[in-house]
C-alpha cells in the first residue's frame, strides 16, 4: 500500500501534459490505466460512465481534430497523443436518479468526475502523462465513434509519454480555500 506522503506527492506531481512522444503505451498499463477508471466509487453504484479508448493512429487523428479550435489554436496537441480516453455518460441506476432529483444534483457528473481523476492519477503512476479536454465538437465524435445520439460524450483524456516539464503548482493560499467549522 501506498503511504500518505508518497500518494499525495504522486497528486502534487500530477499536471495537464501538452507534449507527448510518439512512443506506444504498453496494454499492461493502460489496462491498469482503465481499470482505476472503472473502479471509481459512484453514487449508489450507478457506474454512469463508458469509457472508449481510441488507439487507431487514423482515428486519434480524426478525433484530435474534432477536439482542436484552429482559430484560437486551442488543443492542436490532441493529435500527438497515442490514446484518447473518450468518456461518454451513461444513464445512472434508479437509486442515484431518484437522490438526483430529490437532491437536484446530478450525481453522474461528480461520478465522471472521479473515474478521470482515477484514469489521470494511475496514468501519473505508470509514468504516463495525461491531459482532460473539455472542448470538442461532440457531434463529430458521436459519429466517428458510432455513440448513440442518447449518450452524452463529456470528457476526452489524451495519454502518452510526456516530453512537458513538470510544472511547480501555483495555487491560491491554503487559508483562502480552506477552513475549520465554518466559512
Amino acid at each position: 500500500m501506498t503511504d500518505g506522503k508518497d500518494f499525495l506527492e504522486l497528486i502534487i506531481s500530477r499536471q495537464s501534459d501538452r507534449k507527448y512522444s510518439d512512443r506506444h503505451i504498453e496494454k499492461e498499463k493502460l489496462d491498469r490505466i482503465i481499470e482505476a477508471g472503472r473502479m471509481a466509487p459512484s453514487a449508489c453504484n450507478a457506474q454512469p460512465w463508458k469509457f472508449i479508448i481510441v488507439d487507431d493512429p487514423e482515428l486519434v487523428l480524426k478525433v484530435a481534430d474534432a477536439a482542436s479550435a484552429k482559430l484560437i489554436g486551442m488543443n492542436s496537441f490532441v493529435a500527438q497523443a497515442p490514446v484518447i480516453i473518450v468518456i461518454v455518460r451513461e444513464k445512472s441506476n434508479m437509486s442515484s436518479k431518484v437522490g438526483a432529483t430529490i437532491k437536484n444534483k446530478d450525481y453522474s457528473l461528480f461520478d465522471i468526475g472521479i473515474a478521470t481523476e482515477n484514469i489521470c492519477l494511475q496514468s501519473k503512476a505508470e509514468g504516463i502523462g495525461s491531459c482532460i479536454i473539455g472542448w470538442f465538437d461532440e457531434k463529430i465524435i458521436r459519429k466517428l465513434l458510432e455513440i448513440p445520439r442518447s449518450k452524452r460524450v463529456e470528457l476526452l483524456i489524451t495519454l502518452g509519454y510526456s516530453l512537458s516539464e513538470q510544472r511547480e503548482k501555483r495555487r491560491k493560499p491554503a487559508e483562502e480555500k480552506v477552513s475549520y467549522n465554518k466559512y
